[in-house]
């Protein structure tokens, strides 16, 4: 009899069917209406371009209220790869992905210098955080006016040190870099937001054991400090991809895709062509749109897959 008490005293106590239930629905009914704006939102456009990619549509339906649409297959992207202004578009974005990405380890150096308790710092980190809350639309109109011929800060800074003066947004070689330079300033300062957030999240213990260990400098910043710091790492990248995607606003601003077309990015090259006065190709800019998602995905999905495996290993 004592054997069998004892036996029913230690096994465990299952919660009730019902509370399982709700632990198990719960979850699920706070995220349903998140889920349901990313379905509608997000997922749902994504379905329509990649199938609208394969019509040839004027973006206008008959009286009936009817699409108009002509499926044509994959002939959208054939004529993409023949299509030169498609081209210098694609070539312009990975300039932008290639460059934007120069505001992580900027912003982390600003951070680090930011981070730290010394007079005035709070003017500092104000000066620093300024451009991120200022419209990319002003940015835009500031940065052209600083590149403006004649009157500009940097022709005439350019003029008086060569003897010429440049005029980056006039210069079809240029205009892309001076472009790309204009969106890393707000960039630059929102990445220092990120890490300032992270470093305010590092373990002070492990930075004093590893001073009394004789790390420091540049040992400190690699081993120590930047593990601490890839949930803002991972956040940074991402955001960054994204914003040298998706840059319309400032060539729309700065050029219009000028001069000659030559700063064109795949997002503006889509509005041209699908909803600008000269365009009403809804099926050609669906495939650009569908070309530069695929192509944010491959960063993305890359960048996370190296986080995922980094945590597996550790």
């Amino acid at each position: 009899m004592a054997q069998a008490s004892d036996v029913t005293m230690a096994a465990p106590v299952r919660p009730p069917k019902r509370r399982m239930n709700q632990r198990t629905i719960a979850p699920w009914v706070f995220l349903a209406p998140g889920l349901f704006m990313f379905v509608v939102y997000v997922l749902w456009p994504i379905v329509q371009s990649i199938t609208l990619s394969f019509y040839d549509w004027n973006g206008l339906y008959d009286q009936d209220g009817a699409f108009t649409g002509t499926f044509v297959g994959v002939a959208n992207y054939a004529e993409l790869m023949t299509d030169p202004a498609f081209e210098v578009s694609l070539w312009n974005n990975l300039k932008w992905l290639a460059l934007y990405l120069l505001a992580l380890p900027i912003g982390l150096f600003i951070a680090i210098f930011l981070n730290q308790t010394v007079t005035g710092i709070r003017l500092y980190k104000s000066l620093f955080f300024f451009p991120f809350v200022i419209s990319q639309v002003v940015v835009g109109l500031m940065f052209a006016w600083f590149y403006a011929p004649n009157f500009g800060l940097f022709y005439l800074l350019t003029e008086w040190i060569t003897g010429q003066g440049t005029a980056i947004l006039a210069d079809p070689d240029l205009v892309t870099y001076g472009i790309i330079a204009a969106g890393l300033w707000p960039q630059i300062a929102y990445v220092m937001i990120l890490y300032l957030t992270g470093l305010n999240n590092v373990a002070p213990d492990q930075i004093e054991a590893a001073r009394l260990d004789g790390a420091k400098g540049w040992r400190m910043l690699w081993y120590v400090v930047l593990p601490q710091l890839r949930p803002a790492t991972f956040i940074a990248v991402i955001v960054t991809v994204i914003g040298a995607l998706r840059s319309f606003d400032l060539v729309s601003i700065m050029t219009s895709g000028g001069p000659f077309g030559s700063s064109r990015i795949l997002s503006y090259y889509m509005y041209e062509k699908a909803l600008s006065e000269y365009g009403f190709r809804m099926g050609y800019g669906a495939a650009i749109a569908v070309v530069l998602f695929a192509i944010m995905m491959v960063f993305i999905s890359g960048f996370i897959w190296k986080m995922w495996r980094d945590e597996k290993e550790r």
